[in-house]
């Protein structure tokens, strides 16, 4: 008979956040280190090195704790396909950090687990919901700030040492577009693009 194992199970966006409040929830839970299984990207996928590898090693009656239920998909179907797959496929008991009435160990009747399962699919409704909002919210934040002329990207390349003289003589139409932007050593368009800006500067 083989002994059951405990795993735990971190997933962090390298750019929103890092992995020092799930590896504590972690090790309060005496997961041993090398059964903490890390990826350091978004969810946008299940393409997740470290989670295949964990999802090969899990077998019947080992345990899983993950610090939040959004850890284990990028949406409500993907986080009820996971949970499932690693609890009623492989036979492996889940606990919820955050919420403990997902604790699998608990409840294995009838009633128990119908509960459990009403629970899993409020929570994964709210995490897609609340990840819904959050986009919606970046969408709106960037939206305004670019109605406040806050410009986004890489800053623009500093303009060519001749440029303001090539500028000045092509507004005056004693030179064209063509040789203005030859003599700053950019295409056309470039030069048109620059020269509206540089315009906009400076009636500002």
């Amino acid at each position: 008979m083989c002994l059951s194992n405990t795993y735990g199970y971190i997933r962090v966006s390298t750019r929103e956040q890092n992995e020092d409040r799930q590896l504590i929830a972690l090790r309060e839970m005496s997961v041993p280190e090398k059964n903490i299984f890390m990826d350091k990207q978004s969810g946008k996928d299940f393409d997740r090195p470290a989670y295949k590898r964990l999802l090969r090693k899990l077998k019947k009656d080992d345990l899983l704790y993950i610090k939040s239920i959004d850890r284990l998909g990028r949406n409500y179907l993907e986080i009820q396909e996971q949970w499932r797959a690693i609890t009623k496929d492989k036979g492996v008991d889940i606990v919820v950090l955050d919420m403990p009435l997902l604790d699998t160990r608990r409840g294995k009747d009838l009633v128990g687990t119908f509960l459990a399962d009403i629970v899993l699919q409020v929570l994964s409704f709210v995490a897609e919901n609340e990840r819904t909002n959050i986009r919606q919210r970046q969408a709106e934040g960037i939206a305004a700030a670019k109605a406040r002329g806050v410009r986004f990207g890489r800053p623009p390349k500093p303009l060519p040492e001749g440029f303001h003289s090539a500028y000045q003589r092509w507004k005056a139409r004693k030179i064209t577009g063509t040789a203005a932007a030859q003599e700053c050593g950019m295409p056309l368009s470039t030069f048109r693009y620059r020269a509206e800006i540089y315009e906009k500067s400076a009636i500002l």
